[in-house]
């Protein structure tokens, strides 16, 4: 036998030694200078980041500042809105219930929330809450109708009947907030308790989600929080906190990198944390199977590396580079998150980021997922960097073509102070517009401060955001005038897939005293008949006419009234060197003058 010289030997043994090395070779080594190198490019604040593989946490670290100002360090304990990551926290309450025979997901939910109403009888009498979950009930987004409205949960729920649908049931997928809150109050009404309650007591404290909580007000009371910032050209500004409370089902969740990562590796386990059943197993199938279509082409921006996607319960699928992943985008005013997980892989990665409307998430979540899946790494940041880059030059090329349909020269029918008045939709709630200074001012739900209305063209005025100066898609309002020349409404294409959403005006009421409406009462005859105004109780005038219920007159301006239960109808009280001579009653079909008595 011939002898293997030692050089030869010594340097097979190296050989190997350095393939076992390459082997084990550590799938986050570069991976700081990775997520630092994102965070600067997107002038993005902070971030936090959580790893599981079957039963263990294998990567948890912060990254930049949850307080920017201060420089003070995102850590893995540290505090974010998750928002829409909470809707399978929701789905999952539903699940155990199911489990425990309170409800079957294929009956219509009327039968256990009867409160619960649709557009139309056909929608109340068939959807399911396997229907609310999975966005088909046909119902779009209608998001301002919910967004920064200072109301409650269940005036949420009884606005739905309000809300159209833009499809019919089942037949496309449309993501909608409020089929959420009708599902936390689904859960309430069966357990009768609040869905909070039934959130931590179900999910939060069996995972050892110690830290999470369901509002920015209980946010801001933790001792390791993140505020949330936006980016404004090269700069970095903090946003306030918008507090969702009333739709919390959909979105109010607030968590650490820390807690996620209990939440997702129940998820990567079938169901089980630490060897317990804290998801049902037969709900975690179902919810991670698809149940309807979202896009069956390329959502993921024609990159043959995402394709397919469905949606499951509280879950999207799809598929990334031939892995099977399920996955859920959480956006909310200052924040931004994705959770996800690879069930053939055993694999969860959450990313969380203090910056809005963020693409961060997902591109810390693509680097990550190459990396633990040895996968062909792609450069994810240059190709959204790029991606972004050419949506801006879109934004340019719209602005230009949106100012050559306005119709140069026009002018409003009415004076400003006309469009005074508070403009109601049953589903949408109240659009208040003043005049100040000759300039319309607009409050609505999260528009409260210093939004204002520009003429545009004729009655058309657009909505002057603070912040969204440079959008080239601006709201706007159109108002509609009476047979008889007043204003009596307004539209607005608050949904972009219905036709513009119509409010009626409603007068908004000026401050009068006694004494002030003292004079207008007494009797007023009009063709032989005599109609009486008078004062009921402190300062509520009233008229009343032979063989009429009582009416109540709203003061509007100087000696002019609305009635208050009917459309179209006012009163203007003429004077004479200070004295009430008559009375003009305004009617859709003339105006017609009494004399007082």
């Amino acid at each position: 036998m011939r002898r293997t010289p030692v050089f030869l030997l010594f340097m097979l043994l190296c050989t190997i030694g350095i393939a076992q090395k390459k082997d084990k070779t550590d799938p986050f080594t570069g991976l700081d200078q990775q997520i630092d190198k994102i965070l600067k490019d997107w002038k993005a604040a902070g971030a936090a980041v959580a790893v599981v593989e079957k039963d263990k946490v294998i990567y948890l670290k912060g990254y930049g500042y949850k307080n920017y100002q201060n420089k003070e360090a995102v850590t893995p304990n540290t505090l974010f809105a998750i928002g829409s990551c909470t809707k399978a926290f929701t789905t999952t309450i539903l699940g155990l219930l199911e489990k425990e025979g309170k409800i079957e997901l294929s009956k219509p939910v009327n039968e256990y929330l009867p409160e619960l109403k649709f557009h139309n009888e056909y929608l109340t009498a068939h959807i399911t809450p396997l229907d609310l979950m999975t966005h088909r009930t046909g119902l779009p987004r209608h998001d301002l109708s919910w967004y920064g409205a200072e109301v409650s949960r269940d005036s949420l729920l009884r606005r739905i009947r309000h809300l159209e649908p833009s499809a019919g049931l089942r037949e496309v997928y449309q993501y909608n907030n409020f089929m959420f809150v009708a599902q936390g109050m689904l859960a309430e009404k069966i357990e009768k308790k609040p869905w909070e309650v039934l959130v931590r007591e179900r999910l939060f404290t069996p995972l050892g989600m110690e830290s999470a909580n369901f509002s920015v007000n209980d946010l801001q009371k933790a001792p390791d929080f993140s505020f949330g910032y936006s980016q404004v050209k090269d700069s970095i500004f903090q946003l306030p906190y918008m507090n969702i409370d009333p739709i919390g089902p959909a979105g109010s969740i607030n968590a650490s990198a820390s807690d996620m990562a209990k939440w997702i590796m129940a998820w990567v386990n079938g169901g089980k944390y630490n060897g317990k059943e804290v998801i049902p197993a037969s709900f975690h199938n179902k919810a991670i199977t698809s149940q309807m279509a979202v896009n069956g082409g390329l959502p993921g921006g024609k990159n043959p590396d995402i394709h397919l996607s469905t949606i499951g319960l509280g879950w999207f699928m799809s598929s990334y580079k031939g892995h099977y992943r399920v996955e859920h985008s959480g956006n909310i005013d200052g924040f931004s998150a994705t959770v996800s997980f690879f069930p053939s892989d055993s694999i969860g990665i959450v990313v969380l980021v203090n910056q809005n409307g963020s693409a961060v998430p997902g591109i810390i979540r693509n680097t990550i997922a190459d990396r633990i899946l040895k996968l062909p790494a792609s450069d994810w940041n240059k190709i959204q960097l790029d991606a972004f880059k050419s949506a801006e030059k879109n934004n340019e090329a719209q602005k230009n073509s949106d100012s050559l349909g306005r119709k140069q020269g026009t002018t409003p029918t009415h004076s400003y102070s006309d469009f005074e008045g508070e403009y109601f939709h049953p589903g949408y709630g109240v659009i208040k517009i003043l005049n100040v200074n000759d300039t319309l001012k607009m409050t609505y739900n999260s528009f409260k401060e210093n939004v204002y209305l520009s003429h545009y063209h004729y009655n058309v005025f657009s909505i002057n955001i603070p912040g969204n100066e440079d959008s080239p898609q601006k709201l706007r309002v159109q108002f509609h005038i009476s047979m008889s020349g007043e204003i009596d409404g307004l539209s607005s294409w608050l949904e972009p897939t219905l036709e513009p959403i119509k409010f009626e005006r409603r007068p908004i009421a000026k401050e009068a005293t006694r004494e002030e409406l003292e004079k207008y009462t007494g009797e007023y005859e009009i063709a032989g008949m005599t109609i009486k105004v008078y004062l009921r109780g402190e300062n509520t005038l009233m008229l009343l006419v032979p063989g009429q219920p009582d009416y109540e007159l709203i003061p509007v301006k100087e000696h002019e009234f609305d009635f208050k239960s009917l459309k179209g109808f006012k009163v203007k009280f003429v004077l004479e060197n200070n004295e009430v001579k008559s009375a003009d009653f305004v009617q859709p079909n003339g105006v017609f003058n009494a004399i007082k008595k």
